[in-house]
C-alpha cells in the first residue's frame, strides 16, 4: 500500500516543545476544592496532532473520572491551551 504525497506540512499559529510551561482549561482540585478553569501544565509529548501535558495536581475528565498518571491530551489548535506567561508582580513603592 502506498503512501499519500503530502503537499506540505501544516503551519500552527504556536508551536510547543517537550518542556514548555502551559495553561489549560481543566477539571482540577485547588485547595481541596474542584473546580474548571486555568491550570499550569509542562508540555511532555507533542506530535503532528496532538499535545500531551502533565500537571502537578489531579485532573478529570469531563465524565469526573480522575485521571491517574495526570497527563491531559489536547489538539494543537485547541483553544483549551495556550502558552504560560509568567505574570510580573508589581513592587509597591508608595506606603
Amino acid at each position: 500500500m502506498a503512501n499519500a504525497p503530502i503537499l506540505r506540512n501544516p503551519v500552527f499559529d504556536t508551536h510547543y516543545d517537550v518542556g514548555d510551561i502551559v495553561e489549560v482549561i481543566c477539571d482540577h482540585d485547588r485547595k481541596g476544592v474542584r473546580l474548571n478553569g486555568w491550570l499550569r501544565g509542562i508540555v511532555v509529548q507533542v506530535d503532528s496532532k496532538m499535545i500531551a501535558v502533565q500537571f502537578k495536581t489531579n485532573v478529570y475528565l469531563t465524565d469526573g473520572w480522575m485521571v491517574p498518571d495526570r497527563i491531559l491530551w489536547y489538539p494543537l489548535q485547541s483553544p483549551f491551551i495556550r502558552p504560560y506567561k509568567k505574570e510580573e508582580r508589581k513592587l509597591l513603592t508608595d506606603f
